[in-house]
């Protein structure tokens, strides 16, 4: 049932499910062993987490929950600094960054397995750094184009682009050119490609279970399709493709390697819940956009809600909840959940030195989206009323029979009754109905 101000769906999943075994690539082939393993693939982006912190919420939380994957910040050793992109400006492959060491990073990988939930690594595999010189996080020294022992001039697209991208209708600026001042690899040369597939092992051996690809749209997809090639296992593969009407570079290209990241998704629902028409969300499937099956879609991300305009923890008129309560239950995609930091500077990095904490549901600058009661539960029913005034309705369910608690409201302050496979309810504006099996007085 859709209107012009709400959106119902029925029995949703609205959270992830308990890992399930990856496959060995001589059981499935490549592409296959790249999509999402198991049956409840919702992701949580636990942004500028360290992996103390990590390993703790998985097993306290995240797995209990039943969430399925995590996705942490790019481990790799690199600049130093408290802005929040300095860890994606790489120095050198060593696991030691902002948000641990090595031993530690393996252990977070451990516990979160051991609790269930999966492990995705943000991979920067696009360029290293946008500064002259320095050292890294890990001790080690570079300039713009030279990091020793592992690249040199001759390994950058210098010679074929030595300034920024300034025109994204132009492929070749887009892929061989600078983003931002970033020194751009050379990721079709044999031995650059080596050195990012070694990378990429080194995770591989700890376990992980998945990697975002950033700043794919970079790079060639057939060169990101020889880098995971070369690999010793093959796994859950999402690859950041930002998308730009009349830009060269389009996510459909991407698909062999594994899913893409539909940004087309984050802006239509950006545009419905901040004042627009959410009944046209109903048509999502039927837009020409990347296959669900092949779709890695979120509300926001550490990147969208640092941009004018664009949803995120602070957004008007509920419009942030809504947003996720939709995205959670609507069958596009798999999901993803940024559980951020709150912040006044869009450069500002974490709070506390990475170490989240989400004790007694007073986060502080800690935001833990993930455990708002809206987001966190299990299979369910929605309604969402995006218009300014209530709403009542007869609604079917084949949830059964009972009296839930509506886990939008404090403390089960309201409830819902389900008889036959019915209810009515109300809805206020800017707001929503959602309960589940896990939800009762």
């Amino acid at each position: 049932m859709i209107s012009t101000n709400s959106v119902l769906t029925t029995l949703l999943l609205l959270s992830a499910a308990i890992l399930s075994p990856v496959a060995s690539p001589h059981e499935r082939s490549a592409l296959q062993s790249r999509k999402i393993p198991g049956d409840k693939p919702v992701i949580i982006q636990l942004f500028e987490w360290s992996w103390d912190s990590v390993a703790s919420e998985c097993t306290s939380f995240i797995g209990p929950a039943g969430y399925g994957f995590v996705q942490v910040s790019p481990p790799a050793e690199h600049v130093t600094g408290d802005a929040w992109y300095t860890d994606y400006q790489p120095v050198s492959y060593i696991l030691e960054s902002k948000r641990g060491n090595r031993d530690q990073f393996a252990s977070m990988i451990k516990t979160c397995q051991a609790a269930g939930v999966g492990v995705i690594v943000d991979t920067v595999i696009n360029h290293m750094t946008s500064a002259d010189s320095g050292t890294g996080t890990a001790g080690s020294d570079f300039t713009h184009f030279n990091y020793p022992g592992i690249y040199q001039e001759q390994d950058f697209n210098r010679d074929q682009c030595n300034g920024n991208i300034t025109e994204y209708s132009d492929r070749f600026q887009v892929q061989n050119c600078m983003l931002r001042n970033l020194a751009d690899l050379k990721t079709g040369s044999d031995y650059t490609q080596g050195k990012l597939a070694e990378y990429i092992d080194d995770l591989l051996s700890l376990g992980v279970d998945g990697l975002r690809v950033d700043a794919a749209k970079h790079m060639p997809a057939e060169d990101i399709g020889n880098i995971l090639s070369r690999t010793s296992r093959q796994v859950y593969i999402t690859q950041e493709v930002i998308y730009g009407e009349n830009e060269a570079v389009q996510a459909e290209e991407y698909l062999e390697n594994g899913a893409v990241q539909e940004f087309r998704y984050t802006y239509a629902l950006r545009d419905a819940f901040l004042g627009g028409d959410i009944a046209s969300l109903a048509d999502i499937n039927n837009r020409g956009w990347i296959d669900g099956i092949n779709a890695n879609v979120f509300v926001a991300n550490h990147d969208t809600e640092r941009i004018d305009g664009d949803l995120k923890y602070d957004s008007p008129s509920n419009s942030y909840v809504l947003a996720h309560i939709f995205s959670l239950a609507y069958p596009y995609g798999d999901p993803s959940v940024l559980s951020s930091f709150s912040f006044s500077n869009i450069d500002s990095g974490s709070p506390d030195n990475g170490q989240a904490s989400c004790g007694s549901g007073n986060y502080k600058s800690w935001l833990c989206q993930h455990r708002w009661t809206a987001i966190a539960g299990s299979d369910g029913f929605v309604v969402i009323n995006n218009s300014d005034g209530e709403w009542s309705g007869e609604f079917s369910t084949s949830l059964p029979d009972g009296t839930y608690c509506n886990v939008l409201s404090e403390n089960c302050g309201s409830t819902v009754d389900v008889s036959g496979g019915n209810f009515s309810a109300t809805v206020l504006g800017r707001d929503a109905i959602a309960f589940h099996t896990g939800a009762t007085p």
